[in-house]
């Protein structure tokens, strides 16, 4: 168990599975630098930015619910959880002040563009899911994604493989903040559209990348004169 201090923020995790070294550089030097795709991510998130809530039918809809988890010391901010009747056994779903009955929640996170590859949103959400089971002791199988493009929702089950996934990366941020190094670069496709790629230079500070051979290679190539000038 975490205590409140140790908490660490649930969207470092997909940066963290999206590219250890933005993570790096991001949470640990504090590098950030917006381009067009984060700044439409922003603009998408403004809608539920103010904390709220309101009825669709018979969903109540909470916005931007504040969370947390001991277990995993993970903090954070669910743009929407709403909140179903629930059908099921006392464990899928939670009592509501005010309200009568049980009531299963079901996270809903808003993104820009379109589905990613890999897992890096599908981490976040799961994190979001296991601080509401931990907060509201209940079992949350599924959740949920709109992306503004093609602006249609994309659920997500957390199954047994992705909750041990999301359990594991947020033990490896942990280790990662506290040694406080940040992972050398690693050029990839996706470096192209990364908010900080001038800030991480990933072509001319890779792994194979150094300062003492680049010398040595313009020494041997003639370029490189030690003599002072007449």
């Amino acid at each position: 168990m975490f205590s409140e201090d140790e908490l660490l923020p649930i969207s470092a995790l997909q940066h963290l599975e999206f590219c250890p070294r933005q993570w790096a550089l991001m949470y640990l030097e504090n590098v950030w630098d917006e381009n067009e795709l984060t700044a439409q991510g922003r603009i998408l998130h403004e809608s539920t930015d103010q904390p709220s809530h309101k009825w669709q039918g018979d969903v109540l809809v909470a916005r931007s619910v504040r969370l947390r988890s001991l277990r995993l010391g993970l903090t954070g901010i669910a743009d929407v959880v709403e909140f179903h009747p629930a059908t099921g056994t006392m464990d899928q779903g939670t009592t509501l002040p005010g309200l009568d009955g049980l009531w299963s929640p079901y996270p809903v996170e808003y993104k820009r563009g379109r589905p990613k590859l890999g897992l890096c949103d599908e981490v976040q959400l799961c994190a979001q899911a296991l601080c509401l089971e931990e907060m509201l002791s209940v079992t949350i199988s599924s959740g949920a994604f709109f992306y503004g493009q093609p602006r249609r929702r994309y659920e997500v089950t957390f199954d047994s493989s992705l909750c041990r996934k999301t359990e594991t990366l947020s033990s490896r941020l942990h280790q990662l903040t506290s040694t406080g190094e940040t992972p050398p670069a690693c050029y990839t496709r996706r470096c192209r559209s990364c908010s900080i790629y001038d800030w991480c230079r990933p072509k001319s500070v890779g792994r194979r990348k150094s300062a003492r051979r680049y010398l040595e290679r313009i020494y041997h190539s003639g370029e490189f004169n030690m003599e002072p000038e007449s």
